[in-house]
């Protein structure tokens, strides 16, 4: 690519160019993002904390962020996908990464993998690494993206790893079971280094690969624990215990057991990363993260939330049992084909008054009729309106609320987001 014509590509160009380079959207291996790597000499001069898992990896990052960055220190942040704007990935010191300083980074990985081909995630994860090298962080958080094993944030060999749960997704890629998911989730492990799993049940192939690794695993309910009242909770870790904190910010059922597990990974970081209580507490009640579990303000009421797979479902089931009486719950759903479509519907169904589903979009989209045709199969005399896109479907649902109703919006990150465009410009039309 000559100079002249790097010069005027914008970020968006450099997405969609990037989404082209590579004849797969997902190809599971190290080889190709190992080469280049090398050639950008990636290397990150301060501690590292990997976090895997099937749910609570993004709550769990955006925990161990706000908490070291009320201790003081200077962070790098990673995560994926992003809600509206790719810049979202990459946040240093709180603030999400600009257009220049990305594009910048693009540039240099265009340059060192000299007709390597490279996947979208794996170009962007280099140009995040690589952005992180030069915003000298103290500590550096990566959430990875897919399983764990061949996962481009796994070039990186973290000073401690952090899963925080095992359960059925993306089974094409990684495996039909539990145990086959386990395998891939724990090799983000290394030898003689701090490998902590957040799952109470984990499978017993994650404990095998753990063992093998000759990782230091801190297992949930024998190295580190939580209990709770109404007011304040407890951490019991393997030499600290922390008393009398506030419950974190981010609602929803797990959130205890993902600020549990980020507390054991700064346990066991504790002598490079020291953390005070109050720095603990002022992280937990500082912490923000859209559409987890997202109340929004205003009535009726909106609840946004990321849930596309069973077990997700399940815990949002539960957080919606949990929020209090409402007369009526509409659901705006909208899923990717290659998601457990039934299994999250089974989850929810008894919970849902009305359903509106959206099409979503992209090459991994399923579309609203198809959608309604799953949700019809399951739960025939359900009520059910299927639309062509996700913001359509909540534009429908929001004008059958009454002030007293609640509309849950979930399925993808691409359902959640246009909602939050569409929310966007009612507001804007109200001005």
């Amino acid at each position: 690519m000559t100079a002249f014509l790097s010069a005027t590509l914008t970020l968006d160009d450099w997405l969609e160019r990037v989404e082209r380079l590579h004849h797969r959207t997902i190809d599971l291996s190290l080889d190709r993002v190992r080469v280049v790597a090398e050639r950008l000499a990636i290397r990150l001069d301060c501690p590292v904390i990997t976090v895997g898992g099937t749910n609570g990896k993004g709550s769990t990052c955006a925990m161990l962020e706000s908490i070291l960055r009320a201790a003081g220190f200077r962070t790098a942040l990673y995560t994926s996908p992003h809600l509206l704007r790719f810049n979202e990935r990459a946040r240093i010191a709180g603030v999400a990464a600009g257009d220049e300083a990305l594009i910048e980074q693009f540039e240099a990985v265009e340059r060192a993998r000299d007709g390597t081909t490279l996947t979208y995630f794996e170009f962007t994860t280099l140009a995040i690494l690589r952005l992180f090298m030069a915003g000298q962080p103290e500590a550096v958080v990566l959430e990875v993206g897919l399983g764990g094993r061949f996962d481009a944030t796994n070039i990186v060999d973290a000073d401690c790893s952090v899963v925080t749960s095992v359960d059925l997704d993306h089974m094409d890629y990684l495996g039909p079971t539990r145990e086959h998911i386990g395998f891939e989730k724990a090799h983000i492990y290394r030898r003689g280094r701090p490998a902590i799993c957040a799952d109470p049940q984990p499978p017993r192939a994650l404990l095998e690969v753990a063992r093998g690794l000759g990782a230091d695993l801190w297992l949930f309910g024998r190295d580190f624990d939580c209990q709770g009242d109404r007011q304040q909770w407890a951490y019991r870790g393997r030499r600290i215990r922390r008393t009398g904190l506030p419950y974190p910010a981010l609602r929803g059922a797990n959130q205890l057991l993902n600020a549990a597990g980020a507390l054991a990974a700064l346990e066991a970081l504790g002598q490079r990363l020291p953390v005070s209580q109050q720095a603990v507490r002022q992280g937990l009640l500082a912490v923000e993260l859209d559409g987890r579990f997202q109340v929004l303000p205003g009535r009726p009421a909106v609840i946004l939330d990321v849930a596309h797979n069973p077990h997700a479902a399940a815990v949002l089931a539960q957080n919606l049992d949990n929020l209090g009486f409402f007369p009526r719950t509409l659901a705006v759903l909208g899923m990717l084909r290659d998601k457990d479509a039934a299994g999250v519907i089974d989850r929810l169904a008894d919970r849902i008054d009305h359903w509106y589903v959206g099409g979503t979009a992209g090459p991994r989209g399923l579309s609203g009729p198809a959608l309604a045709a799953v949700l019809r199969s399951r739960r025939p005399a359900a009520a059910v309106e299927s639309f062509d896109d996700v913001a359509t479907a909540f534009d429908a649902a929001h004008r059958a609320a009454t002030a007293d109703d609640r509309i849950i919006a979930f399925g993808s990150f691409l359902t959640v987001a246009d909602v939050m465009r569409a929310l966007r410009r009612r507001t804007a039309d109200l001005r």
